[in-house]
């Protein structure tokens, strides 16, 4: 779910309550029975949700992305790798690769392919809708990319890759010290130190273990979701409570609790970094930037085999909603439409500074 959702013509009437406008995108989730959404607009909070409650853990797909773009900005903020270092200097010594930087990998201009080479062969193919990435190990993501051949040159075109936004999380958990024998488990650890903890996220993490909703498609029970070769691209699991405290520390970073670091990090991560051909869209480090107004919307949604997210924020009039659901993505992804339709009605009645 990578393009950008439809701008929804928005009611300029009195604003109802921020729990009347999100109780509807409620009954817009189809196929799955939980359902949680959370908001912010202004000094107002909330939090609803509907089979289940606002601490149950929801798979997130490739909103887990976003956190791997906050992760690589704490590391830049203490100066322990830089955004045009190469991403090869942080991968087994001898492997060769192209020339491509840890910013290219955040920014979707690697040039590499969405999904690594081989993946879909195999028991990947046999299992596209439950569990495709379950048998792809890390060394096998590692061999892919020292036999990568970008299909445009590095930092020219933008092209969606879970293949290199899951090589950023393995150069990251090395570049802070992670060890080569187990550097899936080094993501996790290193995204709950730097990001998770920092911020008072209990719910969340990329543990496939511990209690979550159970997932579905076209209303059938899905396994839990397993990307053991790419975690930094999908695994993580959050929850409507976790997700409205990660929104809120993004609208303000300068009154986080969190280390200078991690602040720096919130306000670097909404920074534009290029724009993208033919429209006023910009792309931050992973997060879609969408002029509203004059002012930046930006968003970013995910979806596994049995769960769809959606997060979005303005800045500049303190909006900021998350959407999960426990079915897997269906055409036209209506579910994340309707979210980012909500968030503009939300900003629509944020006030005068909206």
């Amino acid at each position: 779910m990578d393009g950008p959702p439809r701008d929804r013509v928005t009611d300029p009437s009195p604003s109802p309550s921020l729990e009347a406008r999100l109780r509807p995108l409620l009954d817009t989730a189809k196929g799955g029975p939980a359902v949680a959404v959370s908001a912010i607009r202004g000094g107002e909070r909330t939090a609803l949700a509907r089979g289940g409650d606002t601490g149950t853990r929801f798979e997130t797909g490739s909103v887990t992305k976003t956190f791997t773009a906050l992760l690589l900005a704490e590391l830049v903020a203490r100066r322990e790798v830089r955004y045009d270092d190469p991403v090869a200097r942080y991968l087994p010594r001898g492997a060769a690769a192209p020339p491509i930087t840890l910013l290219h990998l955040a920014t979707h201009t690697s040039g590499l392919p969405r999904l690594p080479p081989g993946l879909l062969t195999g028991s990947a193919r046999r299992a596209w809708f439950s569990n495709p990435y379950a048998g792809y190990s890390s060394a096998e993501l590692l061999t892919a990319f020292s036999r990568a051949e970008p299909r445009h040159r590095p930092g020219t075109r933008v092209r969606y890759s879970n293949f290199g936004a899951g090589l950023l999380g393995h150069a990251l958990a090395r570049a802070a010290g992670g060890s080569e024998e187990d550097p899936d488990a080094d993501y996790g650890a290193l995204l709950t130190e730097r990001v998770l903890t920092p911020l008072g996220l209990t719910d969340t993490d990329c543990d496939p273990d511990r209690p979550q909703a159970q997932g579905h498609w076209r209303g059938h029970p899905r396994p839990v979701w397993l990307i053991p070769g790419l975690p930094a691209a999908g695994a993580l699991r959050s929850s409507a409570r976790d997700l409205l405290t990660v929104l809120t520390a993004l609208l303000d970073p300068a009154s986080s609790p969190a280390p200078p670091p991690l602040r720096a990090a919130l306000a670097d991560v909404q920074r534009p970094r290029l724009a993208l051909p033919r429209s006023a869209n910009r792309l931050c480090l992973v997060w879609n930037l969408r002029p509203r107004d004059g002012r930046p919307l930006l968003h970013h949604s995910g979806g596994t085999r049995g769960f769809t997210a959606f997060v979005g924020f303005l800045p500049r009039s303190g909006t900021a909603l998350a959407a999960l659901t426990n079915t897997a993505p269906t055409l036209g992804a209506p579910f994340i439409q309707a979210a980012y339709g909500t968030l503009c009605e939300l900003d629509a009645g944020a006030g005068p500074g909206g």
